[in-house]
């Protein structure tokens, strides 16, 4: 089973060395990894050459994007641009962080769990945060969604949701498109994946109304909107934040923002919410 995988990086000095040592460690190496270089003004560029020089299956694509890390639209954009320098010769295609440690089995599970379940369409661990000397669970979402940090696709999934979209929020629209398309998405909780910068850090603070936004483009609808928001809003301790998702919800629908998803495909995926919602109360 081929593994493709890109990584998006931005000013990642600090982590990058100890992300690509834990890929070449791998009792399943990847087939190839490309590291896109997204205007970095610290060391990260020679630190990907002295990997590259070492290892034919490492390069790096230099890009000059915007230096505001809006979530979503920067990290795809990166993305995109190194699944161009890929050829079509891979089963499986990754969208991983520069700041993530793996473990040493993380590719071989994966490869077991795409074969032995054939409508598996996306499968990964999860991130764990260092916490008082101690690695915890980064819980910012529910167990049987994978974090954009540490996406691994099959490539017939990827194709049937038609890669991935630009904007935030994306990392939610590829699960919800992919079950749409009769996938099942997979986690595996002892893939314990050591996250070095927490979730956000560096995001701007224009970011601040894009997760309502993203909601809208979803087309959850405002009560489901609310319901999502209030969640996120307690798990971040911050009713700012939920306030802030509400705003984005409204602005975006009298700005007309176009939607990510089809009508056929937001009833889907408003049924698919209001299920899980129904069978965690009952």
């Amino acid at each position: 089973m081929n593994f493709y995988i890109i990584i998006p990086a931005h000013n990642e000095e600090a982590f990058i060395t100890k992300t690509l040592q834990s890929l070449i460690d791998q009792t399943l190496r990847p087939k190839k990894i490309i590291v896109v270089n997204d205007n970095s003004t610290d060391n990260t560029q020679s630190i990907i050459d002295s990997f590259s020089e070492k290892y034919q299956f490492i390069k790096s694509v230099l890009i000059n994007s915007s230096a505001v890390n809006i979530p979503g639209s920067k990290v795809i954009n990166a993305f995109n641009r190194g699944l161009k320098e890929l050829d079509n010769e891979y089963d499986v295609i990754c969208k991983f962080d520069a700041d993530l440690i793996f473990p040493s089995n993380y590719l071989q599970t994966l490869k077991a769990v795409f074969t032995k379940n054939t409508n598996c369409g996306m499968a990964g661990g999860f991130c764990y945060i260092e916490k008082n000397n101690q690695w915890i669970l980064e819980n910012l979402t529910n167990k049987d969604h994978i974090r954009g940090a540490l996406k691994a696709y099959r490539k017939e999934c990827f194709n049937d949701i038609k890669g991935l979209k630009s904007a935030m929020g994306w990392d939610t629209v590829d699960e919800l498109i992919a079950q749409y398309h009769g996938w099942r998405i997979y986690t595996d909780e002892s893939l314990k994946v050591k996250h070095l910068k927490p979730t956000g850090k560096a995001y701007s603070n224009k970011a601040k109304y894009k997760q309502g936004e993203a909601f809208y483009k979803l087309r959850y609808g405002i009560v489901l909107t609310k319901i999502a928001s209030l969640k996120l809003a307690f798990k971040k301790r911050s009713l700012l934040f939920f306030l802030f998702c509400i705003i984005g919800f409204i602005k975006a629908f009298f700005n007309r923002t176009p939607f990510l998803v089809n009508r056929k495909e937001g009833k889907f995926i408003r049924k698919l919410r209001w299920k899980n919602i129904l069978k965690k109360i009952f």
